[in-house]
């Protein structure tokens, strides 16, 4: 089995039976919209679609950086862990860190990033709360998204779609 598929197949255990905060999607179909996003961004690194299925192990499930470095190795691991919110800290102090990680970490980092926030604010209508309620997720979204939007993607992705995904959200949410 290749290392994607078993990325694929460990996350899918690890969630298994989980649902999103709204309640109603499950985590491994949100994990599905990540990769496919990615997909979009026309990235091909395995390292970044196998952390496009674990970016959310170690800050949902009792799976920690070691597991998922002897698993999928290093990178993928790093990739992970600079994604995760260390749910050990207070809210004030884990918001703080999370922005301080995002804005460094690297560009393999940055891409699961971006097709995350594409995933979690086209995800939200299903939550089937007000108009209000989405626009809120989109604007604590957009903080994430300028801290890693300006990635130079190089040979990794090619960013048209997910500008424009982006642009398309804004519109829908500048009313």
């Amino acid at each position: 089995m290749s290392n994607i598929a078993n990325a694929r197949s460990f996350a899918k255990r690890k969630h298994a039976g989980q649902l999103r905060k709204n309640g109603k999607t499950t985590t491994f179909s949100h994990l599905k919209d990540v990769v496919k996003n990615l997909k979009k961004m026309k990235v091909t690194n395995v390292d970044i679609i196998c952390a496009g299925w674990l970016h959310d192990t170690i800050e949902d499930t009792d799976t920690d950086f070691d597991a998922i470095k002897d698993r999928f190795g290093k990178n993928v691991a790093e990739i992970v862990v600079s994604v995760t919110k260390d749910n050990r800290l207070p809210k004030k102090q884990r918001e703080i860190k999370y922005a301080k990680d995002l804005k460094s970490s690297n560009s393999k980092a940055k891409l699961v990033k971006i097709a995350d926030i594409l995933a979690n604010v086209n995800d939200a209508p299903n939550a089937g709360k007000n108009a209000r309620w989405e626009k809120q997720q989109f604007v604590k979204k957009s903080k994430y998204w300028s801290y890693v939007s300006k990635v130079k993607s190089g040979k990794l992705a090619e960013l048209t779609w997910a500008k424009n995904e982006w642009k398309r959200l804004q519109k829908k949410y500048s009313n």
